[in-house]
């Protein structure tokens, strides 16, 4: 049976204003409600499809796993195909899921990846899975060791780079604005050793972002990114102005994580107050607003991005 819609009132509005993991996936987004329905063939050859895209594939897979009925359909298929690494990868990531919830042992999310991992080495999903596990739960020193077995398998995976620039942005909230700080640097080598068309090189802004949200939390910021002036030093417009050229040059239209960035970038060119260039990613973005960095520090993301957008394109 399909899930029942959403209750009239307070809840129905709030479910207009869901934000979908999915983006622009319309293929991904079925699967998703045919699992939800137990029908998970569908999913199986979605992954069977998607291949060794390795960003598409951990894309597809982390957002099937956040469905809540997402391992127990995944066990029934493991039960009909016991050898199938599309089906651990998924249970793996659906138990992952369900730990950063609270609601399964970090101990037994860690053995299904590890599980799955073994299934197929050269697959960084699974690391992916026990990077996001332990960004969350885990000791600095097991996170860089994570990412550099995701790296292994796949050095350019969005991402991952995207989980290790929020953990270092969180290293020592306590000393302020410092241009020099390490996830800094850490974003501006990954960009610069990346290919020349990769996404990775809007990574600087999203560094930019985490550390904001750090040091707006910690009370070095302003908590209104807008009238920070994180946004206003020459550091911070060098790194918009290369992200936003590197765009206009490249875009990215088939990257499955590029609606991340474009949120990333859009925020970015709002806090800078680059209307122009904020309505040019606005329109590209169209509906798919993702809750990062919208709600940096603790705003509510959705009204923060919808007056954001507003005003940009001269609709308020």
């Amino acid at each position: 049976m399909p899930p029942p819609p959403p209750p009239l009132g307070r809840g129905r509005k709030r479910a207009a204003h869901a934000f979908d993991a999915a983006l622009d996936d319309a293929e991904l987004a079925a699967a998703r409600t045919a699992l939800a329905q137990g029908r998970w063939q569908t999913a199986r050859s979605l992954l069977a499809r998607t291949g060794d895209d390795w960003d598409r594939r951990g894309h597809r897979v982390t957002v099937l796993a956040q469905e809540p009925h997402c391992a127990p359909w995944t066990r029934d298929w493991l039960l009909a195909e016991p050898d199938s690494a599309d089906a651990a990868v998924l249970l793996a990531l659906a138990q992952v899921q369900r730990a950063l919830r609270g609601k399964e042992k970090a101990v037994r999310a860690r053995e299904s990846c590890h599980t799955a991992a073994a299934l197929a080495p050269a697959d960084p999903t699974p690391w992916l899975g026990l990077l996001m596990l332990e960004s969350a739960l885990g000791a600095e020193e097991e996170v860089r060791r994570l990412f550099a077995e995701v790296r292994a398998r796949y050095a350019d995976h969005h991402h991952a780079h995207h989980l290790m620039v929020a953990r270092l942005a969180e290293r020592h909230p306590g000393t302020g604005p410092d241009p020099l700080h390490e996830v800094y640097d850490f974003a501006n080598q990954a960009a610069e050793h990346a290919p020349a068309d990769s996404p990775l090189a809007v990574l600087p802004v999203i560094a930019h972002a985490e550390r904001y949200r750090v040091l707006a939390a910690a009370g070095h910021e302003a908590r209104d990114a807008a009238a920070s002036g994180h946004w206003s030093g020459r550091r911070a417009r060098q790194v918009m102005r290369a992200a936003f050229d590197w765009w206009l040059e490249w875009e990215q239209e088939g990257h499955p994580r590029r609606l991340v960035d474009l949120n990333f970038l859009a925020h970015a060119k709002v806090c800078e107050g680059r209307g122009a260039e904020a309505a040019a990613l606005f329109h590209r973005i169209g509906e798919h607003a993702t809750p990062s960095p919208w709600s940096y520090p603790d705003r509510d993301p959705y009204p923060a991005f919808s007056a954001a957008r507003d005003t940009a394109l001269g609709t308020t």
